[in-house]
């Protein structure tokens, strides 16, 4: 049985870095609020009474990166994978923490290990541990797979195989936050791959008039590169939050594949002087600023 710490524990377990940045710069975890070390008291006392029931272990593993330990996030989706090992759920999860902690070849791994432990699986909608304001689950465990498993591609700049992977989550969970957000993904891989007709063509079923719940960013930048929305209104995004730095690195993006490198590389390097190191668009951000074939 893997031991999990106190809360009291918990809150200090964080004072050393949780991961590198890949100009090699430690990041640190902010100080988690009350309502989220609440949440991962509930966890690890469902998990003490029952250490081997799935769903304990997964929440367990959910709640303490909330918290902002991924190592130990990561840690504990290995147990889960050692106790069960052909349930997909822990390599997504564990494969989402490696990405946080810039390990992409890790979470490629345990991406590709999940996609075939679900090859012949229905469909299972995936419990959201922050829910929205509908408190309506979009996504399943497949297309969370799919999805990240191109995020991790795509952060390894492997445009083709980024692509096959938005691609193969694009219709796989049937709303407007999904089309839009892996829309948004595959847009930009097919500009990076300087298909801009193939680009333009993969927003067709994009457009102002949809139900987003969750994803406002992704839409505001899919109707960007649509020409529906000017680049202006979207200027505001700092990188300082999770959404910010999603739309910030859209707008980035935009400007680079349209000729503008100075006025991207402004943007993304103000994007990395922000504080959402885990978010997947300081993430991006990085990457593109390591890259100096860019």
């Amino acid at each position: 049985m893997l031991l999990q710490p106190t809360l009291a524990a918990a809150t200090t377990a964080q004072e050393g870095p949780q991961a590198r940045s890949l100009a090699g710069e430690p990041l640190y975890t902010s100080e988690p609020s009350e309502a989220t070390l609440a949440k991962l008291e509930e966890a690890q006392r469902d998990y003490h009474a029952d250490p081997d029931k799935a769903e304990h272990i997964i929440w367990l593993g959910r709640r303490t990166a909330y918290a902002g330990d991924y190592q130990r996030a990561i840690e504990i989706f290995s147990e889960g994978i050692d106790k069960f090992p052909m349930d997909p759920r822990f390599y997504r999860h564990r494969g989402h923490r490696y990405i946080s902690t810039r390990q992409f070849v890790r979470a490629v791994d345990d991406f590709l290990r999940a996609v075939v432990l679900m090859e012949d699986m229905p469909l299972r909608t995936e419990p959201d541990g922050l829910p929205n304001a509908q408190n309506i689950p979009l996504t399943t465990t497949q297309g969370n797979v799919w999805y990240h498993l191109g995020l991790a591609y795509y952060l390894k700049q492997e445009w083709p195989l980024a692509l096959a992977a938005f691609g193969n989550g694009y219709r796989l969970d049937e709303n407007d936050d999904n089309l839009v957000s892996a829309g948004h993904w595959i847009y930009m891989i097919l500009r990076r791959m300087g298909d801009n007709e193939a680009a333009a063509s993969a927003l067709d079923e994009i457009g102002p008039d949809m139900t987003i719940i969750e994803n406002v960013s992704y839409h505001q930048l899919c109707l960007l590169y649509k020409g529906q929305l000017g680049v202006e209104s979207l200027m505001e995004a700092g990188g300082d939050d999770p959404s910010n730095a999603a739309l910030a690195y859209g707008v980035a993006n935009w400007f680079y594949y349209n000729g503008d490198k100075a006025r991207s590389d402004a943007l993304l390097k103000r994007i990395v002087s922000g504080s959402s190191w885990s978010s997947f668009g300081y993430v991006a951000a990085e990457a593109d600023l390591a890259n100096d074939k860019r």
